[in-house]
Parts: C-alpha cells; structure tokens; sequence
C-alpha cells in the first residue's frame, strides 16, 4: 500500500478488526451495485470513500429535479443526466483512484448473467420487486453475496443473503416470486429524505463488511427501521425448504 493510500485510508486502518490487510481487501475488490437512486447515492459514495477498487453500477433511469430531495449523488447540473454517469461522476470527485464502471441499462437477468460472476459482493438498490427477483436469482446461480435494502415513506428493510451459505435463506424465501407483492412508487407514496441515506449508509457498511471479512452480517436476519418512532426492529428469516430459486442450489 502506498504512502498517500496509507494516509487516506488511516481511520480504516487504525480501526483492529480492519488494519492494512482488511484495507487491501477493500482496494483489491470488486461491488455491483444497481440502482443509482437514493439508496445507490449513499452506497456508491461510501463504497468509493472506503477504497473499493471497482465499482459497477448499473441504472438506465435519468436524474430528474424531483430525485434531488433525497438522492445525494445527484445535482442540479446533471439534471437530465444518466444516473449511472452521475454517481460515477460524484464518486471520482471523492476518490479519483477508484474505477468505476457505470452501465446505462436496465438490470435484466442477461445483463446480471454477465455481471454477477464479475463481483465480490452484490448491492441491491432497485426499486422493484422484478429487479429484485432477478438480482437475487443471479446472486444464488453465482453463488456472491447479496445486500438488499428497501425503503418507502418512512419504513425501511435492509437484510444479507449469502448464497455461499448452505444455511442462509434468499430474497426468494422471505418475498415469494409469486406472491404478487406490488411495488409501491415514490412518485405515488413519497419517501422521507433521510431514510434513504439511513439505508444506503446501512448497505454500504455490511458491504464493506464482507468484502474485509469482518464482523457479523445481517444473513439470516430482516433489520426494520420505523423512521417515524426511530425505531429498528429485527426477525430471523430462515431458509424454505419450498423456495424455488434456492432450494435446488444448496452450497457443496
């Protein structure tokens, strides 16, 4: 590690569970994140101060005035700009050595098939439940890591599923494919500002925490935010012996 990298990095390094190994890894590693909103602002931000090495981030939506109220990648100069291109513009401002790819396309499961394989972990920014199945389902098949975060009004979900664990449960075992869930817009329903930073922020650290390899993360477990009452509250989500996207892909 360099000596500007040593300097930049020195509250990370400082931190015992980190150091200059767990740092390495962050240099050394690969994040796919979708979605560039108000969740992937936060995440990319974050993910590009902590020194990961590659970023990917996949979003085909264009920043519109009203995204300005919460996504904070985002300015009133690329109003009208990829989003894409936007948070990969706001994170070279904040660490130029981090390369990032950004890719203005929707997250469809060709373009996951391609992408999954690629990443060390998987952050899940979307707004829908299609791209959530389909990112899920990418994630299982590959076998990376997968964190999911959700947030409309002022509630919020943020949970783990790592499909390298024989144990842990998939997107899939906690909202069935087929259970019709309708996705609720921002557009129609609003959202609080400062959730989406709340969530984002919470993304990016568990992230952060696979990628270093520390820590506990949130597989097996549904972390919920009451942003009105401040509230967290968590549940066990086990594995479904009846899940059609992870029952056939148990780990060896």
């Amino acid at each position: 590690m360099r000596d500007d990298q040593l300097l930049r990095y020195s509250r990370h390094i400082l931190l015992d569970a980190i150091g200059i190994e767990g740092q390495q890894r962050l240099l050394a590693a690969h994040a796919l994140v979708i979605g560039a909103g108000g969740l992937g602002s936060p995440v990319g931000l974050y993910l590009g101060s902590a020194g990961v090495g590659r970023i990917t981030v996949v979003d085909d939506d264009r920043v519109d005035t009203t995204n300005l109220q919460r996504q904070i990648a985002h300015r009133m100069d690329r109003v009208g700009t990829p989003k894409a291109e936007s948070l990969a513009a706001a994170i070279a401002a904040l660490n130029p050595e981090v390369v990032v790819q950004p890719l203005v396309r929707r997250a469809d499961a060709a373009l996951l098939a391609e992408l999954v394989p690629q990443a060390d972990v998987v952050i899940d920014c979307s707004d829908n439940f299609r791209t959530r199945h389909a990112v899920n389902a990418a994630c299982v098949q590959h076998r990376r890591p997968l964190v999911s975060g959700a947030a409309i009004g002022f509630d919020a979900q943020i949970a783990v599923f790592d499909a390298r664990r024989a144990d842990a449960p998939c997107y899939a075992c906690l909202f069935a494919p087929d259970a019709g869930h309708e996705d609720a817009a921002c557009a129609t329903m609003g959202v609080f500002a400062p959730l989406v930073g709340i969530v984002g922020s919470t993304q990016a650290a568990e992230a952060l925490k696979l990628l270093a390899g520390i820590g506990e993360p949130l597989a097996g477990r549904l972390l919920m935010l009451d942003a009105l009452a401040m509230r967290f509250d968590e549940i066990r989500v086990a594995r479904t012996d009846a899940c059609p996207v992870c029952r056939l892909s148990s780990p060896t």
